[in-house]
């Protein structure tokens, strides 16, 4: 059974790996958020298929759908760090192959317990520190 812990971790795996795949496909990304300039330049599409998901950038973010329809979808803060909040964990959630609908309360303490690893940088939205999330 998932637990709203898992799915965050899920997530952020999830985050980290399509953030590799547009790396490797887009190498003058120094961070994610480049995206956003590369676009607004017209040097990158504003969607487009990496390996094996689609991507498409939107006003403060990006979406990515994998193959098999799981949804990765983040926004970027002002000074480029990945942001989530619960409703994007929650789209993540219900993509999954074997969707699971967590309620606020759970997502809260799922992120609380995994905490300093994740940062609260502003209310219900949350960011990525430099250390891996542990399994």
């Amino acid at each position: 059974m998932t637990t709203a812990r898992d799915l965050v971790i899920g997530y952020v795996d999830a985050l980290d790996s399509a953030g590799a795949a547009m790396r490797a496909a887009f190498p003058s990304l120094e961070r994610l958020a480049d995206v956003l300039g590369l676009v607004r330049s017209h040097r990158m599409s504003r969607r487009g298929e990496i390996g094996t998901c689609s991507y498409s950038v939107h006003g403060a973010g990006c979406r990515f759908v994998n193959q098999d329809g799981t949804e990765i979808d983040v926004d970027f803060a002002a000074d480029g760090a990945e942001i989530f909040d619960f409703w994007r964990l929650r789209r993540y959630a219900q993509s999954l192959p074997e969707p699971f609908d967590p309620t606020d309360v759970d997502l809260r303490s799922a992120v609380e317990s995994l905490k300093p690893l994740l940062a609260e940088v502003r209310p219900g939205w949350f960011s990525v520190g430099e250390a891996k999330v542990p399994a």
